[in-house]
């Protein structure tokens, strides 16, 4: 049990990149209804997580976490579903093939529906409109109606993810493997709903493994008040603008026990960056005696606009990024453990370059993706087979 703490007392903290919901009431109604609904996740399954986690920790296993960069209602499908399943187990099986490791396979699905966004509006014509925030909060069409934040989205998001993990459950015991479950723990009323208490520990039951992102993760910050409190793995996205100190003090927070696989940090540098900005994290980590695992994010630090307007990724730097995280953590004593990818099973063109390449006259094809761009499955294996080269090598030296 922590000390201070509740599923609320976020609330007396900053909370950065939340919606503004105009009726305060419907909002209070939707909280707590879903706070009688049935857990997403069980906690059994979450404390297996953080088990295999804490094995990765030592490199007896690897994490490979891959999905969407924001789950949309409109292309929810079980053809979706079942596209996005065997790409990650695709993945997965060519990475423990090559390093003869248990793969820890988690999705970026089944509530990845909330995005944090650089601004608050955006304007067309002179028109101003909330910023898009994700299908949880309100509508990607540019008008006033669908962009209003509604508290009523939360019941479509949750019945999604339900769904979705009973897909997972079917098609796991079909191929005989568990997919887990993550996102980031960004919109803080749902996840302060579906918060469980069992035993004398707390859970976030709407997934096994959560996150706090780069615009999120401050001292004094809401999210990092509400993630130190509950017993689920979690991740913490290391971007550019993270010093060594405020590292080693967000982890004194988070994780003052020093839990096996309590904590992974997420490396998202850029591949201009990783070389200069991630050795003296890794360094600060190491010196302190935090156990972590470190996992490599070669995709939100690699986002350019293309000439034609669109906003992409160039496949070449998100493998550069790649390269550089396996060259770094193991020469300051550090192991590679893992791999987070926005990706999806649906053959689309939204990051440029890879053997069959995508250009940026091609991107204007199939450009789906409601928020970032992600790789479709010749990327996502091509980086998958760079991966399972990559990781023999690296986890030799850290050892």
């Amino acid at each position: 049990m922590v000390e201070d703490w509740s599923p609320a007392s976020w609330r007396e903290h900053e909370a950065r990149q939340q919606p503004v919901y105009a009726d305060a009431a419907a909002l209070q109604s939707a909280e707590a209804e879903l706070a009688s609904y049935p857990a997403l996740v069980e906690p059994l399954e979450t404390d297996a997580l953080k088990a295999a986690i804490a094995d990765a920790q030592q490199g007896r296993a690897f994490l490979l976490q891959g999905g969407d960069c924001a789950e949309s209602f409109a292309e929810f499908s079980p053809a979706n579903i079942d596209a996005s399943f065997r790409l990650i187990m695709n993945m997965g099986g060519k990475l423990a093939a090559a390093s003869g490791l248990p793969i820890v396979k988690t999705a970026r699905m089944a509530g990845q529906f909330a995005k944090p966004r650089s601004r608050d509006e955006e304007v067309k014509d002179g028109v101003a409109l909330p910023i898009y925030r994700g299908d949880i909060v309100n509508g990607i069409g540019f008008d006033a109606a669908a962009r209003a934040p509604d508290p009523s989205r939360m019941f479509r998001a949750y019945a999604q993810a339900y769904a979705t993990l009973s897909r997972f459950a079917e098609l796991g015991e079909a191929a005989g493997e568990r997919l887990y479950t993550c996102h980031e723990a960004l919109l803080l009323p749902y996840e302060q709903a579906l918060t469980r208490k069992a035993g004398d520990q707390s859970y976030d039951t709407s997934a096994h493994f959560l996150w706090i992102g780069d615009r999120t993760r401050f001292l004094g910050s809401a999210h990092v008040e509400f993630a130190r409190g509950f017993a689920n793995p979690l991740g913490l996205k290391c971007g550019p603008s993270l010093t060594p100190d405020l590292l080693l003090r967000l982890l004194d927070v988070l994780d003052p026990e020093r839990q096996p696989g309590r904590i992974t940090l997420i490396s998202r540098m850029g591949a201009e960056d990783v070389r200069k900005k991630l050795p003296p994290l890794v360094r600060a980590v190491q010196a302190s005696g935090h156990l972590v695992l470190w996992s490599c994010d070669p995709m939100h630090g690699n986002t350019v606009k293309a000439a034609n307007g669109y906003k992409t990724r160039p496949f070449s730097r998100i493998l550069d990024e790649v390269r550089y995280f396996f060259e770094v953590t193991p020469a300051e004593g550090a192991i590679p453990g893992g791999i987070h990818v926005e990706m999806t099973g649906q053959n689309v063109t939204e990051c440029t370059g890879g053997t069959v390449p995508v250009t940026e006259q091609d991107l204007g094809d199939r450009y789906h993706t409601h928020c970032d761009p992600r790789l479709n499955p010749a990327q996502a294996m091509e980086l998958a087979e760079l991966v399972a080269e990559l990781l023999p090598r690296s986890q030799s030296k850290a050892a």
